[in-house]
């Protein structure tokens, strides 16, 4: 009797069972696209308000959602917008009382990004001064002195403040941070002492400065070079910014150090003297490859530490020295004097051209200017311009060291832009896939108006330098408004979150893309398919990029082209694309050209 209760019972169950998995897969199935996007929106509200608000401005630009209260997708959305915004200004709340002030302030610039007033508009500016007090309290020098020139940069110290700064400078000899507190306290009208006031009016000798830059040894085993062994070295310089033991160095000399796709024997070692001086182990902190700079740690105590307090753009002519170790001269000093301001080919931003002279072994050296003050640090070595010497100026390092400090790989933001810079301003060529700018459907041919509502403006040449600069005081994961115009003045504003920035921006649109779309940001030409060619590779040059490689290769609209093949070449470093183009300027004859780009373009936002 229990045996024939038993397999009905059983039946009931997996009837019941196989019944519900219908049900639900019948649901699953019936959901539209919309519907999921808004679910998952709804579940990022509470543990990420800012990804959230990124994905409801995603859904607004791909179903066209515009005010209306009728409009069911338009009131939930304002629900979860609303929610997420309440919950964000909590996290900040909360950040505030654990004293988080750079997660506080992250959150703050967010809800700006959303033209969203804080109780206190002037609070973001109040966390980076109890920060940068903080600090001060706890031993971390560097830290606090960025953080308090940061905070004189936004709004001017009062007295006291200044002169608790001065006084500190002063006692760790840090004579440039000593002057640019000074300076400070003599704006807010306080009486200072005169020893306070005669050491931050002195100068550094060069024999001075010496004593804080260091020789970078790397060692990577032996190499092989027909059939013998061979040492194999890299030779660098290197300079404290921080009596802890703390230098600044160019990534390209510690880069074994650090990259995964490096597999062989990599030791890294400083020298503060000449060969029969010991060695000291040194170790990576943090690094910026977008700027080939490098943050590593050694114990040593120094006699000398350059100040990042000042923020000088030394002028064409200006007269600069250079320290470093040319192929292993310790403590050489050469003079010269500043060629450029304007160079670009870094990912991020201008570089500065010198003449001083410089050899492999100068690479990670300080560059001061006749008063004594860092100005730039040598990058020596580029393949592309032998005989050519340049420096990153010491402004980049000071806004890209807080984020190497934090130890690792400094994370920069990323909207995923390709810009040209034009007499309209900042143009959008090109926007990579699976990016932000990409997900919320920003136009091409478009440009750029404001970020966060402020308009940049820079000299000519200077715009996307600028555009970057402003755009990388965001951290990955932070809101950014972006307000661009077509070319009928049509004015688009979107709310977008940032991402981390690839080491190479383009590596992977180069999987995802196509090879006619991949012509604009790499090599200017912009194309367009012939009417009736969907499916070949006959294409029409729609715009040429002034100054681009399809430029100087004489391209020009209109002209037909046929992609005959896309490599990528030299460990995803450059790319070389081979067309068949006929110029209209030369009778419409054809001509097999190739040609060749560098991947890391330094145009990209």
């Amino acid at each position: 009797m229990k045996t024939r209760l038993f397999f009905p019972a059983v039946a009931v169950l997996l009837f019941f069972s196989c019944t519900g998995l219908e049900t639900d897969k019948s649901e699953a199935l019936n959901k539209t696209a919309s519907t999921i996007r808004l679910e998952d929106i709804r579940k990022q509200l509470q543990e990420n308000p800012v990804y959230a608000l990124h994905l409801a401005g995603m859904y607004r630009e791909i179903y066209h959602v515009t005010p209306n209260e009728e409009n069911e997708d338009w009131r939930i959305l304002t629900q979860y917008e609303n929610e997420a915004i309440e919950v964000l200004r909590s996290f900040k709340e909360k950040a505030v009382e654990e004293e988080r002030w750079d997660d506080a302030a992250s959150f703050d610039r967010s809800l700006a990004a959303l033209g969203i007033e804080v109780e206190n508009p002037g609070l973001e500016p109040s966390f980076i001064l109890a920060d940068a007090k903080k600090r001060l309290a706890d031993g971390d020098i560097l830290g606090a002195f960025l953080k308090a020139v940061k905070y004189q940069e936004i709004t001017p110290m009062d007295f006291d403040t200044a002169y608790l700064f001065l006084e500190k400078a002063v006692n760790v000899k840090q004579r440039r941070a000593a002057a640019f507190f000074l300076a400070a306290a003599e704006a807010a009208k306080g009486a200072i002492p005169g020893d306070l006031r005669e050491y931050a009016q002195g100068r550094d000798n060069v024999s001075d400065m010496i004593k804080g830059v260091a020789t970078v040894l790397i060692d990577k085993g032996m190499r092989v070079e027909r059939g013998r062994a061979m040492p194999d070295r890299v030779l660098g310089s290197a300079f404290f910014v921080d009596a802890s033991g703390l230098l600044i160095t160019n990534y390209h000399v510690i880069a074994s150090e650090v990259d995964p796709k490096y597999k062989g024997y990599s030791r890294m070692y400083i020298r503060m003297g000449d060969a029969s001086s010991p060695r000291y182990p040194a170790r990576v902190i943090g690094w910026d490859k977008a700027l080939d700079l490098a943050l590593i740690k050694t114990e040593y105590e120094t006699e000398y530490v350059f100040s990042l307090a000042d923020r000088i753009i030394p002028q064409v002519g200006d007269t600069i020295i250079a320290i470093g170790s040319p192929v292993g001269l310790e403590k050489t000093v050469t003079q010269g004097i500043v060629s450029s301001l304007s160079r670009r080919f870094l990912q991020i931003g201008n570089v500065i051209q010198i003449d001083a002279a410089v050899n492999v072994g100068n690479s990670g050296g300080p560059v001061v200017d006749s008063y004594g003050r860092l100005v730039g640090i040598v990058y020596a070595g580029a393949p592309q311009f032998q005989g050519l010497n340049f420096a990153v100026p010491a402004e980049r390092l000071a806004s890209a060291l807080p984020a190497m400090i934090k130890g690792g790989k400094a994370q920069r933001s990323w909207l995923g832009f390709v810009l040209s810079e034009t007499f309209s301003g900042a143009e959008i060529i090109y926007v990579a896939p699976g990016t932000p700018a990409r997900q919320h459907q920003v136009s091409e041919g478009s440009f750029i108006k404001t970020i966060n509502g402020t308009t940049i403006t820079a000299p000519q040449g200077g715009l996307i330098p600028s555009l970057q600069d402003y755009i990388f005081q965001f951290n990955p994961g932070e809101l950014v408004a972006v307000e661009t115009a077509d070319e009928d003045g049509n004015v688009k504003k979107q709310v977008m979150m940032t991402v981390p920035r690839p080491d190479i921006p383009l590596a992977e649109a180069l999987k995802a893309d196509k090879r006619e779309r991949i012509a604009a940001p790499l090599f200017g030409m912009i194309l367009t398919p012939v009417q009736g060619s969907f499916f070949s590779s006959n294409f029409m040059v729609k715009k040429v990029v002034r100054g681009s490689i399809a430029d100087e290769a004489g391209i020009s609209e209109q002209d037909p082209v046929s992609i005959n093949r896309l490599r990528i070449m030299e460990n995803n470093e450059m790319v070389v694309l081979e067309i068949s183009v006929k110029k209209r300027r030369m009778g419409y004859l054809e001509a097999i050209m190739r040609l060749a780009a560098f991947l890391d373009l330094p145009d990209t936002l």
